[in-house]
């Protein structure tokens, strides 16, 4: 069935989808797994044929990005529009258990690093953690920085199992990991840090070189207070692009 894309109309992912951080789609941004819901949100010159990429928003976490044109078959147009559910705190702790079995599993399974990862089993750091809260129904927002930005800041010796743990330069974060007690947490970690895939590394200074190396970039901790509703909903109309 051929699918052609209409401004401000939402379609959902009938398979995972790679979008891309420019038309070029060299470079992975983020995954689209499988039900997902996406926007179109830019209307095209008339003269452009044959376009190769088109901008769309994913509804769940109103992150931008780029669909290649060959995947336009893997979409079809939903009648039913996303509505994000607002959990609190207390929804939150009690799905915090099948947050961390989630890690863990993925952890388990063969997986390696990948850039702009959010669908099994390779994932990049936030992507792992915005996968597995939503897999218990808490959506998060896409990168390091923002989940930064959304959950409440605490210190560090107010961490409990299930808060986020941010690492990079003072300008913002670029890398993030779960907590999950006596100063560890899970992330996935890149081949220049030490490790192509998912581990558990400390917080505390220890002859772990990989642990060593994160640590010397520590810069906050916070705690997923309640899911990410986003400002976009089904009748707010998307600006003319992307960004």
């Amino acid at each position: 069935m051929d699918i052609q894309l209409i401004a401000d109309h939402e379609y959902q992912a009938l398979t995972t989808l790679d979008l891309y951080d420019s038309p070029a789609c060299e470079r992975l941004a983020t995954q689209c797994a499988a039900n997902r819901h996406l926007r179109y949100c830019s209307s095209l010159p008339s003269n452009l044929s044959l376009p190769t990429a088109f901008p769309v928003r994913l509804c769940e976490d109103d992150y931008p990005a780029w669909l290649a044109a060959v995947d336009l078959p893997k979409l079809t147009i939903t009648d039913t529009p996303y509505q994000p559910i607002l959990h609190g705190r207390r929804a939150v702790v009690d799905r915090l258990p099948l947050v961390v079995a989630f890690t863990e599993t993925a952890m388990a399974s063969p997986n390696y690093y990948r850039w702009g990862g959010t669908v099994a089993p390779n994932y990049d750091c936030s992507g792992l953690i915005q996968a597995a809260f939503s897999s218990a129904g808490i959506w998060l927002p896409r990168d390091a920085y923002q989940q930064e930005a959304f959950v409440s800041a605490i210190e560090f010796n107010q961490l409990q199992i299930g808060d986020l743990v941010f690492f990079g330069p003072s300008a913002k974060a670029t890398h993030v990991g779960l907590y999950v007690g006596n100063e560890r947490y899970i992330h996935s970690s890149g081949k220049d840090m030490g490790r192509n895939g998912i581990g558990i590394d400390q917080l505390s200074a220890v002859d772990n070189v990989i642990s060593h190396r994160y640590r010397s970039q520590l810069r906050g901790a916070g705690r997923v207070m309640a899911s990410y509703v986003g400002h976009l909903s089904s009748t707010t109309p998307l600006e003319s692009n992307c960004q």
